[in-house]
């Protein structure tokens, strides 16, 4: 009983510090909803803030340099996508701000990165690996799949359904290993796929909430965002997600390799 009460506080830690940056741009929205600052805009503020977020983060050792490149793919990638949806109508930010672009506030990218932050985070702390994880060519066209259909779905149809489905059967075997207080536990990959989806989903809902963003059914007042969105954050976090995955092993791989050739050196 006792173990197991000690090895739930290790991981209920670990799990909360890892998503100490998605926390804070929840604290900065907050934040921003109730306190104006004149001459700077709420989005501007919101930029600012994850800005310097990242540095004390980078600064404190609690991200490394190479966690802040993949969140700064991340970054990339989710503005993309962004400019792409608010140009369809799918939401929009309604506020004015500086760091506009076509209707998209910079700052947007940093919550798609948080999600990357958090798989980095939890990866490092839980010393997680992947066993049975399927082949590159089999990995990499999934997640391109996934990130593809959130742009081509109102030109050639929906294809998410599929696109998980192929998820099932690529990754039916695949497990995450992670570590709890010296102990190796495991996880089939797709309910860790379905459970960070859905708590993205209750962040969504806050985040809604405190006016990250708005969808056009939210114009007239704040409401739950519909449980559809679910299926969209899972296919996110499964894009997000086989990306880390993969840097991870090339990372891996190549520090192996390093590691082969100095001992060769060394003889």
């Amino acid at each position: 009983m006792r173990n197991g009460v000690l090895d739930l506080a290790f991981f209920t830690y670990h799990e909360a510090m890892s998503c100490l940056f998605a926390v804070c741009i929840f604290g900065l929205l907050a934040v921003s909803h109730v306190v104006h600052i004149p001459g700077l805009g709420r989005y501007d503020f919101l930029l600012l803030g994850c800005l310097i977020m990242q540095v004390i983060l980078y600064k404190t050792g609690l991200e490394t340099k190479d966690e802040v490149k993949v969140i700064g793919v991340f970054h990339l990638l989710g503005l993309a996508l962004e400019l792409y949806k608010v140009h369809m109508g799918s939401w929009a930010y309604p506020e004015p701000a500086l760091t506009k672009i076509a209707g998209v506030p910079l700052y947007s990218g940093f919550m798609y990165a948080s999600v990357a932050s958090y798989v980095c985070q939890a990866w490092r702390r839980l010393d997680m690996n992947l066993a049975y994880y399927p082949k590159w060519w089999l990995a990499l066209p999934v997640a391109a799949a996934g990130y593809l259909n959130f742009f081509t779905h109102p030109y050639i149809g929906d294809y998410r359904w599929w696109i998980l489905l192929a998820v099932l059967a690529v990754f039916w075997r695949t497990q995450i290993l992670f570590t709890v207080r010296g102990r190796v536990r495991k996880m089939p990959l797709v309910l860790g796929f379905f459970l960070v989806g859905l708590f993205v989903y209750f962040a969504e809902n806050i985040a809604t909430f405190y006016g990250a963003w708005q969808y056009p059914d939210q114009a007239r007042g704040w409401h739950f965002v519909h449980p559809e969105k679910i299926s969209s954050w899972f296919m996110l976090i499964i894009v997000e997600g086989i990306l880390v995955a993969q840097l991870k092993r090339v990372k891996a791989n190549l520090t192996h390799e390093e590691a082969s050739r100095g001992k060769g050196i060394s003889s």
